[in-house]
């Protein structure tokens, strides 16, 4: 039986993280995990995704700091089940800090030129440049934001990374067979 493994997967918005994700977990025959990871978490605390989705988003403040922190926790207990249960690959959730002393895990982070990133989101969502612009910017931020209030680290810092890839104008499919390789060659997969 083959050890268990866990790819993190962290990345800009607008970099196609998630279908590059959704491809690596098809190639190495793993069940991928994203938001449908909320829905207990959801349910528990009573909450839409829409609120879950603020809450993370905003600088820690005395009222959501707890809720924040509380959520957090929920996900990370709910991570690390799931990665001890089976091999599989995770996206986003803080997942390279979760996962920073298993010896099992290869955490990759994506990024993108920034006119790669617009068009990709102008047209994925059929919005004007300067409206990518700023979701790019506020996702971003939100992003950066609940990483630093839960790992402390910034999601920028290379060293939380076994890869980090800059994926403007690559094809999804290529850049997960890498990948792919990649875990292979450093987990034995």
């Amino acid at each position: 039986m083959e050890k268990k493994f866990v790819v993190t997967i962290g990345r800009e918005f607008g970099t196609g993280g998630r279908k590059i994700a959704n491809e690596l977990a098809q190639i190495l025959g793993v069940q991928l995990y994203d938001r449908q990871l909320l829905e207990p978490i959801r349910e528990r605390h009573n909450l839409t995704q829409e609120e879950i989705d603020h809450i993370k988003s905003v600088k820690p403040s005395w009222w959501y700091e707890n809720v924040s922190q509380d959520l957090y926790n929920d996900e990370e207990f709910l991570v690390r089940s799931l990665a001890e249960r089976e091999s599989c690959v995770i996206l986003g959730r803080t997942g390279f800090h979760i996962f920073r002393e298993n010896p099992n895990a290869f955490k990759v982070f994506l990024i993108a030129d920034k006119t790669y990133r617009r068009d990709k989101v102008a047209r994925r969502l059929n919005i004007n440049e300067g409206s990518a612009d700023a979701l790019i910017d506020k996702v971003d931020e939100a992003r950066e934001n609940f990483t630093k209030t839960f790992s402390g680290k910034t999601r920028y810092d290379a060293r939380n990374y076994d890869l980090v890839l800059n994926v403007t104008g690559l094809d999804a499919q290529e850049v997960a067979r890498f990948i792919a390789e990649c875990v292979r060659r450093r987990l034995g997969q």
